[in-house]
C-alpha cells in the first residue's frame, strides 16, 4: 500500500497532524480494503492528538463521539472520523465501553479492534502497522478476533454478526477458534439492540454470500426475533435479486423470522409480508405462440396464478399445459 493510493484531504489531515508534532494514520478498514484492491467507501484516521487538538486544527470538525476521543473532519469534500488513540475498559452494557483512556501508541489503540483484517495502519514511511497478522489473514482469507475471541464478543457481543459480515462480503471463513467462541458466546447478541442486528443482518443478506446467515440463525443469535436455533438452508438467497425486499422475503420464508419483530420501514416491512403473484413456468409469450391473443392470454395466465398459488408443485410447462387443455383453454 502507498501513499499516492490514499485520497487527497486524507493526506492533508494526517500531514497537518504531523505538523502540529502528532502521530496521524489512515487505520482499520480502509486499510484493510485498499490492501484487497478495494475502493474504502470510509477513511478513518487514528491520531495521537486529543479531540480539543483535532478541533483546534481545523475549521470545519464535529464533535461526533468527544467521549471516545472522536472528532469528523471536513476537509475537501470528505468526511473523515479522526480518533484518539485509546484503551478501553470494562463493557458493561456488552456494547460500550465502560471508560476509555487516553495517551496510548499505536500498538495498543490496534489491540482494542474486532479482528487482525481491521488491526492494521499505513505508517508515514507507508509501511503497514500490523501486529496482529492481519495481511496473513487477508492472504489467507480468514476473519479472526485479535487476541481471545470469546473475549473481544463480550465486549461488543455486535461483532459476533460483524465477523459472519465480513466473512459474506470478502468471501472468507472465520478462522477456527473465532467460529467456536461464536458458537460459545452466541447468546450474548440478546444484549444488543435490535436497530443494530437488523443492520449487520442486512448486510449479510445483501452480500454475494448471504446463505451465510444461516450461520446466526443456527447459533440461536435470532431467538428473539422467531428463528428457532436449528440449521437451515439458504443457499436459495444467493438466486434472488440482491435487494432488501427480496432477501428479506426470502430469509423470513426460510427461517421463520417475524420481520415486525425488526425496527424496519414500513415500505420493507410491506414488502416482505406481501404475497406476491406466483409466476407461471408457462409464459404469456409461450401461450402467444400456441395461438392465444389478447385477453385469451390474460385469462389462462390468471388460471395458472390461481392453480399453482394452491399447487405449487404443478408449476411446470408440461404439468400447466394439461391444466389449460383440461380446462378447455
Amino acid at each position: 500500500m502507498e501513499w499516492r493510493e490514499v485520497p487527497e484531504p486524507v493526506r492533508a489531515c494526517c500531514a497537518a497532524l504531523w505538523a502540529a508534532g502528532e502521530t496521524a494514520c489512515p487505520v482499520g478498514g480502509c486499510v484493510r480494503d485498499s490492501l484487497l484492491g478495494r475502493r474504502p467507501e470510509d477513511w478513518d484516521v487514528a491520531t495521537s492528538a486529543r479531540p480539543e487538538t483535532v478541533r483546534a486544527l481545523f475549521p470545519r470538525t464535529v464533535p461526533t463521539g468527544l467521549r471516545h476521543g472522536t472528532v469528523t473532519v471536513l476537509l475537501d469534500g470528505m468526511s473523515l472520523e479522526v480518533t484518539a488513540f485509546r484503551r478501553e475498559e470494562g463493557y458493561s452494557d456488552g456494547r460500550r465501553p465502560d471508560r476509555v483512556v487516553f495517551g496510548v501508541g499505536l500498538t495498543e489503540d490496534l489491540a482494542r479492534r474486532d479482528f487482525t483484517i481491521n488491526a492494521m495502519a499505513l505508517l508515514p514511511d507507508g509501511r503497514v502497522a500490523d501486529p496482529f497478522g492481519g495481511q496473513a489473514d487477508l492472504r489467507a482469507g480468514l476473519v479472526r478476533c485479535v487476541g481471545d475471541p470469546a473475549a473481544r464478543f463480550r465486549e461488543d457481543a455486535l461483532r459476533m454478526l460483524r465477523a459472519v459480515r465480513f466473512a459474506a462480503q470478502l468471501g472468507f471463513a472465520v478462522e477456527e477458534g473465532t467460529a467456536a467462541a461464536l458458537e460459545r458466546e452466541a447468546a450474548g447478541l440478546d444484549r444488543v439492540s435490535a436497530e443494530r442486528v437488523r443492520v449487520e443482518l442486512e448486510k449479510i443478506l445483501l452480500s454475494p454470500r448471504p446463505a451465510l446467515a444461516a450461520l446466526p440463525a443456527a447459533l440461536g443469535m435470532l431467538s428473539r426475533f422467531g428463528v428457532p436455533a436449528r440449521p437451515v438452508d439458504l443457499t436459495a438467497l444467493t438466486a434472488l435479486p440482491p435487494t432488501p425486499e427480496e432477501r428479506w422475503r426470502g430469509f423470513c420464508r426460510l427461517t421463520g423470522l417475524d420481520i415486525t419483530s425488526l425496527p424496519v420501514e414500513r415500505r420493507l416491512r410491506r414488502a416482505v409480508l406481501a404475497d406476491p403473484a406466483p409466476v407461471p413456468a408457462l409464459t404469456g409469450g409461450a401461450l402467444y405462440r400456441m395461438g392465444l391473443r389478447g385477453a385469451a392470454i390474460g385469462a389462462a395466465l390468471d388460471v395458472l396464478r390461481t392453480h399453482i398459488s394452491e399447487h405449487p408443485e404443478d408449476n411446470t410447462e408440461e404439468r400447466l399445459l394439461f391444466i389449460l387443455k383440461k380446462r378447455g383453454l
